[in-house]
């Protein structure tokens, strides 16, 4: 039974926006993460306006709370998890397209919109909004903009962060901030929309967001090309994209992912590919020659067999192999997600690395991602019933970290740091960077409410400078 009238913020906020219930407060502790703490929140708010959003952040600045912004949940880096004694301050119900505005080709939205109704809504005014994360049909834009998502469109459109044309932000301390501009120019201050973008509640939180659009998208045609070595598959990455060709996705998989894939949809696979690329184009009557110019890269390259879809409807099913793998992974035991992103041309390194990887760990190590961009999604399969296995696993998840580094990388292209790679955060970052993304975070949020324990390294943690130092 709820029983919400002991908690100060019952009396500041509409009737059932609080909610202290045990099952509804243990269903929203935790995102989609796995090996990242959860804490036991005291009260789940349920914002419906910037008001509420500010009244909670005023009161929780006021009393030193912590408070843990949260969407959809379907993030993988713990960013979104509980913290002991937080307010966990949903933005679910503010979900409202607010406007659509086709001669400015920008939407005004709210955090709760979900990315695929957005899409489906600017489609209706023939209008097209890019970024499409593999979650885009539950994760919201407030996430998205939380972790400056990608997607598979990311390879020719960009991130998140290009779409974000300015923001509505409620501060630590509750104040409501405007950042950038609705205009397609603007460099009036400092960026501070961009500073926003990726910080994962830590800075503030986004109650709206101006987002650019583009004109209605080209119906894609798709090409699939198989290889007998992932090695093959790379380098025609590289001789693709090199070429001067700039497809709107172009994504891997390999082999282990392949079978993944084909133990929930029969869609054909060769037996003996080691790996495979599909690449889709949408500039209409150039498409053609686009898909022409993947199919000589891939063979050029190797390649063991090269198909073009002939139709859309055909590129679509192609399409669909790609968006089953987290379906696909999930059937296969615990899982450790990761996501680097290295330079293009050293993807033949990362994925032979893996390769080692796995044996060394003695645990599988599975890849997709997305190639055009060197965004790769490496994870680690393990049974969390096998303490030993499990230890292993973790080195694993560590050591793609540390190869991802040395090979001039980041240790996550979308998924952002949240708790589950803030330690790595001190490695990739030089002391004079750590120093500066501290202090913004001292100057925007002085007593350390908004979302603790994501992102930045503790000050006296020295994991982030030992390469492969497990977190067990």
């Amino acid at each position: 039974m709820t029983t919400t009238a002991a908690h100060p913020l019952t009396g500041l906020l509409a009737a059932g926006s609080v909610i202290d219930d045990p099952d509804v407060l243990r269903a929203h502790s935790r995102d989609r993460a796995t090996f990242c703490p959860a804490g036991e929140p005291a009260v789940l708010v349920r914002a419906r306006s910037t008001e509420d959003v500010s009244t909670t952040l005023g009161w929780a600045h006021q009393h030193g709370v912590p408070v843990v912004p949260q969407g959809a949940r379907s993030g993988l880096s713990g960013a979104a998890n509980a913290s002991a004694g937080c307010v966990l301050l949903s933005l679910e119900k503010m979900n409202r397209v607010l406007r659509i505005d086709p001669e400015e080709q920008v939407a005004l939205v709210q955090p709760g919109v979900v990315n695929g109704e957005l899409g489906e809504a600017a489609a209706e005014r023939g209008l097209f909004y890019p970024p499409d994360p593999g979650s885009r049909s539950i994760s919201t834009i407030g996430g998205n903009i939380a972790t400056n998502a990608g997607g598979m469109c990311c390879v020719k459109y960009g991130v998140t962060g290009d779409f974000v044309r300015g923001l509505q932000v409620v501060l630590a301390d509750g104040r409501v901030l405007r950042t950038g501009r609705a205009t397609a120019q603007g460099v009036a201050g400092y960026d501070l929309t961009s500073l926003l973008v990726g910080s994962a509640g830590t800075l503030g939180v986004v109650t709206e967001a101006t987002l650019a659009l583009r004109p209605a998208q080209e119906r894609p045609l798709t090409a699939v090309a198989f290889f007998g070595a992932v090695a093959d598959a790379c380098r025609a990455v590289a001789s693709y994209l090199g070429a001067g060709f700039r497809p709107s996705a172009l994504e891997f998989m390999d082999a282990p992912t392949m079978r993944a894939v084909a133990g929930i949809a029969d869609l054909g696979f060769p037996e003996q590919a080691a790996g495979m690329l599909i690449a889709q184009s949408d500039r209409g009557p150039l498409a053609g020659a686009d898909l022409d110019g993947f199919a000589r890269a891939a063979g050029e390259c190797a390649a063991t067999d090269v198909v073009v879809a002939d139709d859309p409807a055909e590129g679509d099913l192609l399409m669909r192999a790609r968006r089953l793998v987290g379906d696909a992974h999930e059937k296969l035991g615990s899982l450790l997600i990761d996501d680097v992103c290295v330079p293009r041309g050293r993807l033949v390194d990362l994925v032979e690395g893996l390769a080692g990887l796995s044996a060394e760990h003695r645990v599988q190590i599975l890849c997709a991602g997305h190639a055009g961009d060197g965004n790769m999604h490496p994870v680690v399969v393990f049974d969390a019933d096998d303490a030993a296995e499990t230890a292993r696993a973790e080195r694993a998840f560590d050591a793609i970290m540390d190869l991802g580094l040395r090979l001039g990388g980041t240790i996550t292209g979308e998924h952002g740091v949240g708790a589950l790679k803030r330690r790595w955060l001190g490695r990739e970052l030089d002391p004079a960077a750590l120093w500066a993304q501290r202090a913004i975070k001292r100057t925007l949020d002085p007593r350390g409410v908004l979302n603790p324990g994501r992102v930045l390294p503790d000050a006296d943690d020295p994991a982030g400078d030992l390469p492969g130092q497990s977190r067990s």
